[in-house]
């Protein structure tokens, strides 16, 4: 042990914090959802997003956070994005936010197994004031649609829909994205449940591995952003 190991930081106090270990996460505490909170209500959402809203909530679907849709505006607009890839289209709220973040001649392709959910994002992306040519919509299950899009030919893919699906949409993205491209995962934290340490359903296996394939991936760089439930970023190098 050096000399230097025994000097202490001046105003120091002999109460120190042990360092996190690499790779754990750390609890959540009351003050962090106390943020969480304030982060949802950051960004002031109009009337054509609460509509969908509550069309989402009505059919029983959920829609990504406030503080998740501002996040997702900030993606789009810092890739300057033209087009971008939706996997779930839902009743159009994650949909919004991705529109708003587009350049204003981008085009957002957006996929969803349910027309009728794809309707009301119609309806609402025409009540935010989209042209309707703004959005492409593709009925259908995603992992039949996406490799009918071309290579290289996007921007920006987000990914809400079928968790247990996770990692094959990663494999397609890819694919899809040109180099420099982002690649964004919806609700990797499972309301929780990635980080728990007791058994977990198949879907948050699935999560685990998506969130290690990624973070090691070569071609990726990454980061796990703590908006909504968990939104997982990844640039393809």
């Amino acid at each position: 042990m050096n000399a230097r190991s025994h000097q202490r930081v001046p105003g120091a106090t002999d109460t120190v914090t042990p360092r996190q270990p690499r790779g754990q996460e750390r609890v959540i505490t009351g003050n962090r959802q106390t943020s969480w909170a304030f982060a949802d209500a950051f960004v002031a959402e109009d009337e054509a997003l609460l509509w969908a809203r509550d069309r989402a909530r009505d059919a029983g679907l959920r829609s990504v956070a406030p503080s998740t849709g501002a996040a997702l505006r900030l993606l789009a607009a810092s890739v300057d994005a033209k087009a971008v890839a939706e996997i779930g289209t839902g009743c159009g709220v994650s949909g919004i936010h991705l529109l708003h973040g587009m350049r204003p001649d981008g085009v957002l392709t957006t996929v969803d197994p349910e027309p009728e959910h794809q309707q009301f994002a119609r309806q609402a992306f025409r009540a935010c004031g989209f042209a309707s040519n703004r959005a492409r919509f593709i009925p259908g299950p995603a992992l039949d649609v996406l490799p009918r899009l071309a290579d290289s030919g996007y921007d920006l893919v987000f990914c809400d829909g079928d968790r247990l699906e996770y990692s094959d949409y990663l494999a397609e993205s890819l694919r899809l994205l040109r180099p420099g491209g982002l690649v964004v995962f919806e609700g990797v934290f499972a309301s929780g449940r990635t980080v728990d340490s007791g058994p977990q359903p198949t879907e948050v296996v699935r999560l685990r591995e998506l969130l290690r394939t990624v973070r090691e991936s070569p071609e990726l760089v990454t980061s796990l952003l703590p908006v909504g439930d968990g939104l997982l970023c990844a640039v393809k190098r």
